[in-house]
């Protein structure tokens, strides 16, 4: 916390104020947590990879010519701690609390507002590759992505083995003139971030359509009753739910970034949110569908599970009336009374013998008849 605490002593005081740190002299590279920094001027990129304090300088010197409005600076981080992300808090005058929420990660999907700065807050999801879904299978892997997006810069921070960013750096980058997205400054890499990963969503949302079909299948098969697990739907439920939780708090911050109202998006951008949040309005009404689907597998799947039970029971039940017949009448003839009936009877032992096995033979079409057996 002492960090955090320097960083508000720091906003008070001056939010743009050119203190040096830890990242101020550092290029990206091997060893650093900066993955890229480039200045963007007009829809271009500006010079090569440099220091999030030489980004700043020429951002600087830049606001001096008459045509450097157009200019801004993008920085991208992998996973900083506190120390290294000090610098560069301190340098664009970020608000303590999103840099807190930044570097610590494990944050609710939102969009802030700090004065001129928007803070969003996105949750990459990767789905898993799996031959057949397990009980214990992952089938969605989920990472964290927080941009700060100024009217001069933009700074992500990625955490998590997935969600680069540098595919659609080049993409943005290769569309590099007066006309592309670049040009209209920071809210415009806001809105592509956001559309790369509602796209990310989609696909998503796809996968898991197969795995939710399979195990629908398997549950309403000949034999889903006995053979389908309801740890597998189970799994795949919890799995569900982890979509869910990173999809779904988006939708409204999205709808908002599409606003009139929203100053700090360029005009021309906000029609583009729009089109993101039709497309997070979509997934999330998939994963609702899902997990209705899923509660309705469980249920199926348990009720599945109690009639097969039931059917054991009736057919236990019938063989165990079955054989009390025979029991009950070898049990009267196995006492030692000198007068019973049929006793020194020619032919009593084969009319025992053949009552018993009419009577078993009739209550077993009779079982049979009415579903029992």
């Amino acid at each position: 916390m002492s960090m955090i605490n320097s960083l508000r002593a720091a906003v008070r005081t001056n939010r743009r104020r050119s203190a040096v740190g830890a990242y101020d002299a550092v290029p990206a590279g091997a060893g650093s947590a900066v993955v890229d920094c480039a200045v963007y001027q007009h829809g271009k990129r500006h010079g090569e990879t440099c220091s999030p304090r030489e980004a700043a300088r020429r951002i600087k010197a830049a606001h001096q010519l008459p045509d450097g409005d157009g200019s801004f600076s993008w920085i991208g981080l992998h996973e900083p701690t506190e120390a290294e992300f000090e610098g560069i808090a301190q340098r664009f005058g970020l608000h303590p609390l999103a840099v807190e929420d930044a570097v610590h990660a494990h944050q609710r999907p939102k969009v802030e507002r700090y004065d001129d700065v928007l803070f969003a807050v996105f949750k990459t999801i990767r789905y898993v590759e799996h031959d057949q879904l397990t009980p214990t299978s992952e089938v969605v892997e989920t990472g964290e992505l927080m941009v700060f997006a100024g009217r001069d810069f933009v700074i992500t921070v990625r955490h998590g083995g997935h969600g680069s960013l540098q595919e659609l750096r080049h993409r943005l980058e290769a569309d590099a003139d007066e006309s592309g997205l670049l040009a209209k400054g920071p809210s415009a890499v806001l809105h592509a971030i956001a559309d790369h990963v509602v796209d990310n969503y989609l696909l998503v949302s796809e996968r898991l359509q197969n795995d939710v079909d399979e195990i629908e299948y398997g549950v309403f098969s000949a034999k889903g009753g006995r053979s389908s697990d309801v740890g597998r739907v189970y799994q795949l439920k919890r799995e569900v739910l982890e979509f869910k939780r990173a999809v779904v708090p988006l939708l409204r911050p999205m709808q908002q970034l599409s606003e009139p109202l929203q100053r700090l998006v360029d005009p021309d951008i906000q029609k583009y949110f729009r089109d993101v949040a039709d497309h997070l309005a979509r997934v999330t009404e998939q994963v609702h569908g899902f997990d209705e689907l899923l509660n309705s597998l469980l249920q199926a799947n348990l009720a599945q599970v109690s009639v097969a039970q039931n059917e054991d029971m009736r057919k236990i039940t019938a063989w165990a009336a079955i054989f009390a017949v025979p029991t009950m009448i070898t049990g009267v003839y196995g006492m030692n009374f000198e007068y019973m009936p049929e006793l020194h009877h020619k032919y009593g032992y084969p009319m025992v013998l053949g009552a018993i096995m009419l009577i078993c033979v009739g209550m077993y079409r009779g079982f049979r008849r009415n579903g029992w057996l």
